[in-house]
């Protein structure tokens, strides 16, 4: 365990605080909470939060090009975002989803480095167990046009995906309990096509399931370990570096931002239900300085 101090930057109470993305132009975090069906902005200068209302569940984000804009894997979808007064949001479809059953929706993603969005689905009821989750790439096709295609199959709750500097290796994590693996895969940054799947980590293991991830300059892997209120790092070779407390049970998935790209921000999880008196923070968006730097998020160019 490696000592880190740990400030919190908001107590925002989410009830599934993720995908958060740092915006430098803007010096401000992007987040979503999934239940509250909000997209998030918290300026760093301002120390200001701003909330949009979405008409659906967002899951995961990832900014367009060089606009204000967002692209999201929703419950229904990829929708492109658009902020606006008074909070509320454009919500443009941009590609519909066949789910393999009712009660699904898009779970974890981002862009690769070569500007495709990838996300993965999973039902919602995780006690269910069903291994009905996909993983999708909106691209454009060999006609140009860009549509939603599917890349993988065979998940309960795909999650921490990343990719290496270099953008060649693609991580991949199914963090439900029967499962709690990393896969690193072959990346065709051409295609944009995972292949040679492989373990990367067994979290079994290690204390806490495997939640979003970043990777940092080194091309260490960082991923969020559920449950046990710790965020984790590995090396290229899939060995733990070390891990990070954070005061509450369930970080999310962590980000890396600031003016240096070197405070590594977390998201929360507030379930519900249950006594929090050992957790207050649950659900807050924290701060935390690694000692090392992590890498601009790519932007979608589809």
């Amino acid at each position: 365990m490696s000592e880190s101090h740990v400030e919190l930057i908001l107590d925002a109470r989410n009830g599934t605080g993720e995908s958060p993305v740092w915006r430098a132009a803007e010096q401000a975090l992007y987040w979503v909470d999934i239940p509250a069906r909000r997209l998030c902005r918290w300026s760093v200068a301002e120390a200001a939060l701003t909330e949009w209302a979405a008409p659906e569940m967002l899951a995961c984000v990832a900014p367009v090009g060089d606009t204000q804009d967002w692209i999201a894997g929703t419950e229904s979808g990829v929708f492109r975002l658009t902020p606006q007064a008074g909070g509320q949001l454009g919500f443009k479809q941009l590609a519909a989803v066949t789910h393999a059953m009712p009660g699904m929706r898009f779970n974890d993603g981002r862009c690769d480095r070569q500007g495709r969005f990838l996300a993965g689905t999973m039902l919602m009821n995780m006690a269910a167990g069903a291994r009905v989750g996909s993983v999708y790439s909106y691209q454009k096709d060999s006609s140009g046009l860009a549509q939603l295609k599917t890349l993988l199959d065979g998940f309960i709750t795909p999650n921490g995906m990343a990719f290496s500097p270099d953008g060649r290796t693609m991580y991949l994590s199914d963090s439900h309990p029967s499962v709690q693996t990393i896969w690193a895969f072959d990346y065709d940054t051409e295609t944009g096509t995972p292949s040679n799947r492989r373990v990367f980590a067994d979290m079994n293991p290690l204390p806490g399931r495997p939640d979003g991830a970043a990777v940092d300059a080194d091309g260490c892997y960082w991923i969020c370990g559920n449950d046990a209120g710790l965020i984790h790092r590995f090396t290229p070779a899939g060995k733990l570096d070390r891990s990070l407390a954070v005061p509450v049970k369930k970080p999310a998935m962590c980000a890396f931002g600031g003016a240096g790209l070197d405070t590594l921000f977390v998201t929360s999880i507030r379930p519900e239900g249950i006594d929090l008196s050992d957790q207050p923070l649950a659900g807050g968006v924290f701060a935390l300085r690694p000692g090392v730097r992590g890498l601009p998020e790519p932007a979608c160019l589809y």
